[in-house]
Formats: structure tokens, sequence, C-alpha cells
């Protein structure tokens, strides 16, 4: 896992081939104008999901995991509460892993919490269970989904 602000995102563009161009979309965009919903840059190889929702509180935020996908989430408004713990530690399966969707989900709970502000993003690889809008307030949020292969 990566946490940072976009101005820092240039330490962390090598990391994978991916995330260059996510950060470079992120810089390059005025992400105010996106419409909500998804967002090719790539084919399936890299877009974003541009999202305005109400955190679930952390209560109500399950932690999931991806295979196929990098994700990192950008908080363009408001703030995003997260935890995170490694998928390794992970136990109770909710959701068994599905293909189709690339998502499994998990009902333990989070070693840690963050709280990301605007202009922040998180980087969630496959080795990381994650449980987005943790939060109460409404955030304004983009995800880049980036192939891991």
């Amino acid at each position: 896992m990566i946490l940072a602000t976009i101005e820092q995102a240039h330490r962390y563009a090598d990391c994978h081939r991916g995330l260059s161009r996510g950060f470079d979309f992120l810089q390059s965009t005025n992400l105010l104008e996106l419409a909500d919903g998804k967002h090719e840059l790539d084919g399936q190889r890299l877009f974003a999901i541009v999202a305005h929702d109400q955190g679930r509180s952390r209560a109500g935020a399950l932690l999931e995991v991806h295979r196929k996908y990098i994700d990192i989430q950008y908080v363009v408004s408001g703030e995003e509460a997260i935890g995170w713990q490694p998928l390794a530690s992970c136990q109770m399966v909710k959701q068994a892993y599905d293909s189709q969707t690339d998502l499994a989900f998990f009902l333990d709970r989070p070693q840690s919490w963050f709280a990301l502000a605007a202009g922040s993003f998180a980087v969630f690889f496959p080795e990381d269970a994650h449980a987005p809008l943790a939060g109460e307030g409404p955030v304004h949020k983009i995800v880049l989904k980036i192939a891991v292969d």
C-alpha cells in the first residue's frame, strides 16, 4: 500500500508501469468536470471510476481485494476513510473471489484505519485488503483500475 498526496506521486510512478499513466491522468485532467461512471483510458488495462459516494462508517465498510487490478483511490473533494490489512491476515471470507468482478470480501476487521483528504491517494496492490468508504460524510472520488499484468 502507498499513501501520499498527488504532489508526491512522482516518487511512486516507477513502482508499476501503469501507475505513471494513472498519476498523469489525475494531474492533467479537470476532475471536477468528469461525469460519474466508468472512463476508459486504455481499454481494460487502465480505466477510471468516478463516483460521488456517501461513507458507510467503519462498521459498514468491508475489506475487499482484487487480483487483476491495482487500485489508485484518489479523493477529489470531501474526506475518505479507509481500512487496511494484509490479505495474508484475512481469514473470514464473506464472498469468495469472483474472477468476473475481480472481487472478494472479508469479514475481518482492518488492522489500521486512515483518512484521505482531498488531493490525497492510496494505492492498493493485490496483497492489500482495503475497506473503502469507511467515513461518515460525502466524498467525490476516483478509483483508477490498473491491470496487474
